[in-house]
């Protein structure tokens, strides 16, 4: 089968792909990358897509695909992950809602409760009309990622 990419390591990407595979501390998608592009290598072992995948334990479309961010995008994004081009999901508090949370959450509390609960600031963000709903999960976990603490 005739290649549409092709790689060609460099001497240094070579030593790099193999120090990362020699001390081994990183994550597992980075050294099956790096094993396959020292696999696919025409100046090295050439190993046909269907056996680098097999030797692997990936699909053959992996392979295709380090090869292919390889040539056009070059050796780091080739180690990397295919990046996203749009997230998966609409995140339901974004930064205006955030910050609104936020005023809410470092202003008094309700009459009769010593300090807000996760569903009291989600219950407050509905019915200021900030969000159509949301849980009082949701909102901890926006608070926690601003490090913002209310005791």
């Amino acid at each position: 089968m005739n290649k549409k990419y092709i790689v060609r390591l460099t001497a240094k990407e070579r030593k790099e792909l193999e120090n990362l595979l020699k001390k081994g501390k990183t994550q597992a998608y980075r050294i099956k990358h790096a094993n396959i592009l020292l696999a696919v290598d025409v100046d090295g072992p050439n190993w046909p897509d269907y056996q680098t995948a097999k030797a692997y334990k990936c699909h053959q479309n992996t392979v295709v695909n380090v090869r292919q961010r390889f040539v056009e995008q070059g050796f780091e994004a080739a180690l990397e992950r295919k990046k996203q081009q749009a997230p998966s999901r609409k995140r339901i508090i974004d930064g205006e809602n955030e910050a609104r949370l936020i005023s809410v959450a470092c202003s008094k509390p309700p009459r009769g409760c010593a300090k807000w609960t996760m569903q009291m600031l989600a219950d407050e963000l509905v019915a200021l009309k900030v969000v159509d709903s949301v849980s009082g999960q949701t909102v901890w976990r926006t608070l926690k990622k601003t490090n913002l603490s209310l005791t």
